[in-house]
């Protein structure tokens, strides 16, 4: 297997598109055997280069990213053959339970890296099958496609008088997708019957805590935190987007945060019922009725972001979680250089700043400017501790003698 070779664009050229449109529901000879496809030297070392860009924590089997190049020299030919042979067992994935904004655990399914290696390889392969047929109006998960021409694209809509939004919220979408109805879809497309008894042994592997060694069968879902989660996902709900186009309806989806736009109340509890009831009946997932709304779009979460008076605007939640994360980066007790943490700090602020962009709200960046400033020295003020080390770092950047002593001596600090 060559590890090294350098990823080749099989998931997004001209020549498969065209082949997949011309050909929406048929299939060549060569279909049969995708297997071979997935298990190509070529294709195999694509996917090792992309799952190594990606980084990500050790499996459930505690093998690093670092450690996987000298396990595949050894280990990949007979790995492969039992790919082959249909014998090979995929390790479970290991538990990782994250906090949720609202308070709650998001549950994330962390593959062993020779299992994200195998199935970025299948997301390869199969993604071209299915990524032209999707709705231009899924932005989850899709190349060239980013949460932010999806906030745009609602923005337009409320622009056209559509003030009215329709929040369906899929409880715990990820833990609640049904196999047999997904495998289903899948196999429209994928004839491929080694490869489809895989994909099921993926679904299946199972859910393992290595603290406490328990393990825990997986009949649902489709576990978060590996590279064939996301097209999955995409391909089960893409029958949503379907009905939701036929109906002529203004909508927004990135994998499972969906928002409808209408021009009435009354026509959008309408729309509510029907498409809860299709949801629920038709795809046999769960909608949180508590968190699902009908409404001026002003009050609705969308990635983040909410819209007033036509404009982007950073929703109150995302800035309480900014908040809550700046002041763990800024901890005056955290024990490491400030050099360091100030690293850390640019990195989270980079990466959230890029994201919220698109919004509205320069005097909010402005005043969370000063906010951080004063927490930053809130942390240099801590470290120097001594009066007389806080005089003497104070007139190394440039202030008076005088004010660095009357600052100096100080004993506290106001909490910020």
């Amino acid at each position: 297997m060559n590890l090294n070779s350098h990823r080749s664009p099989c998931c997004d050229s001209d020549e498969q598109r065209s082949t997949v449109n011309n050909t929406s529901n048929e299939y060549n000879k060569t279909d049969r055997d995708l297997m071979a496809r997935v298990l190509s030297n070529h294709n195999i070392g694509a996917a090792w280069q992309h799952v190594k860009r990606n980084k990500g924590a050790a499996g459930i089997d505690n093998m690093s990213i670092e450690e996987f190049n000298d396990f595949a020299k050894l280990h990949w030919l007979g790995i492969k053959q039992q790919l082959l042979s249909g014998t090979y067992q995929p390790l479970p994935v290991k538990r990782v339970m994250i906090p949720k904004p609202d308070g709650g655990e998001r549950m994330l399914g962390i593959p062993s890296v020779i299992d994200r290696v195998i199935q970025q390889a299948i997301a390869q392969v199969i993604s071209p099958y299915f990524e032209p047929l999707f709705s231009p109006h899924s932005y989850g998960y899709r190349p060239h496609k980013r949460a932010s021409q999806a906030v745009n694209h609602v923005q337009s809509c409320v622009k056209q008088g559509y003030k009215t939004a329709v929040d369906i919220d899929l409880s715990k979408f990820f833990d609640e997708v049904n196999h047999d109805m997904l495998m289903n879809r899948v196999g429209r497309k994928v004839k491929d019957k080694a490869l489809m008894r895989l994909l099921g042994k993926y679904l299946r592997a199972g859910i393992a805590e290595r603290e406490t060694g328990l393990w825990f069968e997986s009949t649902k879902g489709v576990p978060q935190g590996g590279p064939l989660s996301p097209l999955l996902s995409n391909i089960l709900l893409d029958e949503l987007d379907k009905k939701l186009t036929y109906k002529h309806l203004k909508f927004a989806r990135y994998a499972d945060d969906i928002i409808i736009l209408v021009k009435t109340k009354s026509e959008g509890l309408i729309i509510q019922r029907e498409i809860t009831a299709f949801i629920t009946q038709r795809l046999k997932l769960k909608v949180n009725e508590s968190k699902s709304r009908v409404g001026p779009v002003s009050g609705s979460k969308f990635l983040g972001f909410t819209f007033r008076y036509a404009q982007v605007q950073i929703h109150e939640q995302a800035l309480k979680k900014f908040k809550a994360n700046v002041r763990e980066l800024t901890n005056r007790n955290w024990g490491i250089s400030m050099t360091l943490q100030i690293h850390k700090l640019t990195q989270y602020l980079r990466g959230w700043g890029n994201y919220y962009l698109i919004a509205n709200a320069y005097q909010l960046t402005v005043d969370l400017d000063h906010w951080i400033r004063r927490r930053i020295r809130m942390c240099y003020w801590r470290q120097w501790r001594k009066p007389r080390t806080k005089v003497r770092s104070l007139m190394k950047l440039g202030v008076s003698e005088r004010l660095a002593i009357a600052c100096g001596i100080t004993l506290s600090l106001i909490h910020i």
